[in-house]
């Protein structure tokens, strides 16, 4: 579709988001960039309260096909807009922002629900107030680890999550609103939890501890980061026996989703191989891995196929998304950038198969129309449902 009847389809709030994140990007001075973005915050804000459509998803949508230099910055200022929100109670301005800590576990049993008790959430929150938080800061724990699934889908649905939480948070609201219900499969090796936290101060005051100390005292935030992992260690490890743990550092909501989304990658190929070589009873020297890059233009995700060494049917099959414009682009390695082709070696050999084969070209998204199961590739290059043999069970071994 051209682009101008593409853009003359958009609801008149999203037409409004492209034009001003255009003019922010492709403005030349520091006054004229704060005016944009000022305006540009105003746009938002009313799209992100509206209830008509999702207007900020349709111009990103837009912005991404048109391959924009605004993506991004709309991008940036939806999460901003989205995850922090300025409110008044009481005759005072306060200030709230969304963060979370992602929890990171793999095992090669049955993942557990990881249900916070009473005591645990106590403790967790006071670990964050005396942690990571500045003095003064007033925050909400939310009393349950969330799963990738139940966390909010749309800016939308985050800001009005936010604004919930912050009422709530200063006690102008009595009820907490409750998380995202959705349906997780118990099939998983390796998974994201986040322990997430609503943070109120009043306008202009700091929010973490590390504000307050020198720009340049990067040793204070690699201490923060250490104390909170030290104490997740204590309280969270007794409800995930049998699985091996990382704690990531609170940050911004949407900042630490990407890098609960980039950590737990290599972690769910290693439960993947971890699983084969104990459940299925093939030691690393008996599988094969094949790789290839899937996605309808560019790269959107690499699929990695396991074999036996007797056989090039697939038996089991790991995604790993593509969460990067280098990671999409299908001449990865050039100019010293990271290779995930070579990344991903790398991991399956240190997992112990040394037979790994990569497959060139773009390959279609291809899916099971019964059963939605991703088609992943054999040694030979054909896109196969995976099946396990017969004799293995494949349901992971319940540990909890």
């Amino acid at each position: 579709m051209p682009a101008r009847s593409r853009s003359s389809s958009l609801s008149r709030a999203s037409q409004s988001l492209i034009s001003l994140a255009e003019s922010l990007s492709s403005c030349g001075s520091r006054l004229e960039a704060l005016w944009w973005q000022q305006i540009l915050g105003q746009a938002l804000i009313k799209a992100l309260s509206s209830r008509q459509g999702h207007p900020v998803e349709s111009a990103l949508d837009y912005l991404l096909d048109e391959r924009s230099a605004a993506y991004e910055i709309l991008v940036e200022q939806a999460e901003a807009h989205s995850e922090a929100i300025t409110l008044s109670h009481q005759d005072q301005t306060y200030e709230a922002q969304l963060i979370s800590a992602p929890i990171l576990a793999w095992t090669r049993y049955q993942l557990p629900t990881g249900q916070l008790n009473t005591d645990q959430r106590q403790q967790l929150a006071d670990l964050l107030s005396t942690t990571v938080l500045a003095p003064g800061a007033t925050h909400y724990l939310i009393p349950e680890l969330v799963r990738f699934d139940q966390l909010p889908q749309s800016f939308r649905d985050t800001r009005t999550w936010v604004t919930a939480l912050a009422q709530h948070a200063l006690g102008a609201r009595r009820e907490a609103p409750d998380t995202r219900q959705a349906e997780i499969p118990e099939d998983l090796l390796a998974d994201a939890y986040f322990l997430m936290a609503l943070v109120v101060v009043p306008q202009g005051q700091p929010l973490f501890q590390w504000q307050a100390l020198p720009a340049d005292d990067a040793a204070s935030r690699a201490s923060v980061t250490a104390q909170w992992a030290e104490g997740c260690t204590r309280i969270v490890d007794p409800l995930f026996t049998g699985c091996l743990m990382e704690y990531l550092p609170p940050e911004a909501f949407y900042n630490s989703t990407r890098q609960a989304d980039q950590a737990i990658r290599p972690l769910t190929l290693k439960a993947a191989v971890t699983w084969l070589q104990t459940a299925a009873h093939l030691p690393g020297q008996d599988l094969r891995a094949a790789i290839v890059a899937c996605g309808e233009q560019a790269i959107e995700e690499y699929r990695i196929g396991f074999c036996t060494r007797l056989s090039n049917d697939v038996i089991y099959g790991c995604v790993w998304p593509a969460l990067s414009p280098e990671e999409s682009a299908p001449d990865q390695g050039a100019d010293g950038q990271v290779d995930t082709w070579d990344t991903l070696a790398a991991l399956l050999c240190e997992a112990g198969i040394q037979d790994v084969r990569r497959l060139p070209g773009l390959q279609a998204l291809e899916f099971c129309e019964d059963c939605g199961t991703p088609f992943f590739p054999n040694m030979l290059g054909e896109m196969q449902h995976p099946e396990l043999p017969e004799e293995i069970d494949p349901e992971p071994v319940q540990f909890h």
